[in-house]
């Protein structure tokens, strides 16, 4: 087994509840760590026999920019797509990072981080 990491993925988007976060937007940070069999491709050298980066990243910015009213709504979509795309995936966990959510406070950012394993 082996883990890849995509960290301080930055991506502008409009969730939030309040109507004004989907007319104005903010900044997020999204983490992702995905667990799989990756003996295979360090023998190999062979991109087919891993898990790209690339598609990786691709399933996040794309569930990233389809609005939704809670971080926990995007999250789930983007691990369900990671383990339904994606077959050497057998864990992977997200983190939705929300930059100056609008809370009427000195805060640096809310989080939601959700993990889902394949069947």
């Amino acid at each position: 087994m082996g883990k890849i990491k995509l960290e301080n993925i930055r991506v502008y988007a409009y969730h939030g509840c309040l109507i004004e976060e989907g007319h104005i937007g903010s900044d997020y940070r999204v983490d992702l760590t995905i667990e799989a069999n990756l003996k295979k491709s360090a023998k190999t050298d062979n991109l087919k026999d891993t898990v790209d980066y690339v598609s990786l990243n691709k399933i996040v910015l794309d569930e990233m920019s389809v609005r939704a009213k809670l971080l926990e709504t995007v999250a789930d979509k983007i691990l369900n797509r990671i383990l339904n795309e994606e077959i050497l995936v057998t864990f992977a966990q997200v983190s939705i990072s929300k930059i100056n959510p609008p809370i009427g406070g000195d805060v640096e950012m809310v989080s939601v981080i959700m993990s889902k394993s394949s069947d």
